[in-house]
């Protein structure tokens, strides 16, 4: 069968991405050596002619590639493994992954093989990038939702400095026992001093009640410190430990399978170019399932 030329359009959210990018986003299976050399060969054009590696397209934009069996192979290749990597996001310096809940952030005991790190740094360099990647902050093992990584220690570096002046925005959810009434918290903050790398630290959590049944409360909290196992301490030393989790003894029923705390959002200024980023993920339906047969009534956000 003779190949034939076929395009691609860039999206809102691809409008940031180098061309090279934006390929690599679009035919994860074609090597980057492949789609550096079609691009410097001049075989991948846009709306005003041949597209470089490195040019930045506009939403809207078509772009047109070569008439190759080898690339509309790539395009029709399986979709990746169910151990990849779920993108959330991506800019030259901003990648933004959704963990799922059992896998660990960094290679461990138990976890050697198998990480998120290990998995983001893998695809990037199936890509052929060669820069460092590292997570810019972390959630626990047991924990679901968005993850910011930086690309390159520069951009890290910057990254790092948002979480350190607290201007990242992180909201969780978690089913805790018992009836929890925030209106009987001032201001419904909690503040605690945590030890912390053989030190005490202050932690504020700030929360508001979604739901509540004689056996449990949703909350929806806001972490503004980021000191470990954060919201898990706090609860459990309010009394109201969270349900699934065994080292703050919660409660643990059979039809729970996992820790109930999600990172529902992650929301922070782009710090290389000013703009606004807003990453939310639903409620996993493991949770949901649960959440169903105790807080029926519960409004989600």
């Amino acid at each position: 069968m003779m190949a034939t030329m076929q395009s691609l359009t860039i999206q809102p959210d691809e409008a940031v991405l180098t061309t090279l990018e934006f390929l690599q986003r679009r035919i994860p299976a074609a090597p980057a050596a492949y789609l550096r050399q079609l691009l410097k060969n001049g075989k991948i054009s846009g709306d005003q002619g041949p597209l470089r590696a490195t040019d930045r397209l506009r939403a809207g934009t078509t772009v047109q590639l070569p008439a190759s069996g080898r690339l509309q192979e790539l395009l029709a290749a399986p979709a990746p493994p169910p151990t990849a990597v779920e993108l959330l996001f991506e800019t030259r310096e901003i990648l933004v992954v959704a963990k799922p809940a059992g896998l660990a952030m960094h290679a461990g005991v138990g976890h050697e093989d198998d990480h998120l790190s290990g998995r983001v740094n893998a695809l990037l360099k199936a890509r052929g990038n060669r820069f460092m990647v590292a997570p810019v902050q972390r959630l626990d093992l047991d924990t679901s939702g968005p993850v910011l990584f930086g690309k390159g220690k520069s951009a890290c570096a910057e990254l790092g400095r948002l979480f350190m002046r607290h201007d990242v925005e992180k909201d969780y959810l978690a089913l805790v026992s018992g009836q929890l009434r925030g209106e009987l918290y001032a201001g419904q903050t909690l503040t605690s001093v945590i030890p912390a790398k053989g030190k005490t630290k202050e932690a504020t959590t700030s929360f508001r009640v979604l739901g509540r049944s004689p056996a449990a409360t949703l909350l929806e909290l806001r972490i503004h410190s980021g000191r470990q196992h954060q919201i898990r301490r706090q609860l459990a030393e309010l009394g109201h430990p969270l349900y699934g989790d065994h080292r703050y003894r919660g409660p643990c029923p059979e039809g729970l399978p996992r820790l109930f705390l999600h990172c529902r959002r992650l929301a922070f200024n782009d710090p290389f170019n000013g703009a606004p980023l807003d990453f939310t993920q639903p409620l996993p339906a493991d949770l949901k399932i649960f959440l169903d047969t105790i807080v029926p009534a519960a409004a989600l956000p």
